[in-house]
């Protein structure tokens, strides 16, 4: 097996566990007032498991791959760090806020500093990133649909259902928040 297919999939395997590491962190901290995810964050993780592995498989053939290996592999390390960071930037700034559920916390408010004056879900953006990320280090163009695909489809139901339930719970102060920002991309989505 190729060296940078194992450097790959460790990173992949090392995010998945930073990402458990803070859930159950989030959960020792955050007192939760009422949850309404309403099965968002199964869908979420259930799009990204498919991502991987419809990415991988085709990876793994040769159909779609981009015969750059070391370019490609450079860049999807440089997305992977550059949502790496963006994601726990994200988490730092939300703070107490920060749950794996949609759920409302103890004296909850709308964060709009830092990453949250200009997007209103930075967090997911980052994972996107990521994923991108390990993605192109793939080489496959192929790879890249398919994990942009799947992993889209569980984003943009976590987005709806995250911001339902922010404007039913903060109402107007929402509503003016989701006026001034986008939900991803900055000045465009």
């Amino acid at each position: 097996m190729n060296p940078k297919i194992i450097v790959i999939i460790s990173i992949a395997y090392l995010y998945g566990f930073f990402e458990y590491y803070l859930s159950l962190r989030q959960r020792k901290k955050t007192k939760i007032v009422r949850k309404d995810d309403r099965g968002s964050l199964w869908v979420l993780l259930i799009s990204i498991t498919i991502g991987y592995l419809l990415s991988f498989s085709i990876a793994a053939t040769k159909i779609g791959r981009i015969y750059h290996w070391n370019i490609l592999f450079s860049i999807g390390l440089f997305l992977i760090a550059i949502g790496l960071i963006i994601r726990v930037i994200s988490i730092w700034q939300l703070r107490q806020y920060f749950t794996y559920s949609v759920s409302k916390v103890e004296n909850h408010e709308i964060v709009e500093k830092g990453l949250y004056k200009f997007i209103r879900h930075p967090g997911y953006l980052g994972q996107l990133i990521i994923f991108t990320g390990i993605s192109i280090s793939l080489s496959n163009w192929l790879a890249v649909i398919l994990m942009l695909l799947t992993t889209c489809i569980g984003f943009l139901n976590r987005i709806r259902v995250e911001e339902k339930f922010m404007t039913d719970l903060m109402g107007d102060k929402y509503i003016n928040y989701k006026k001034r920002t986008k939900k991803l991309i900055p000045k465009i989505y």
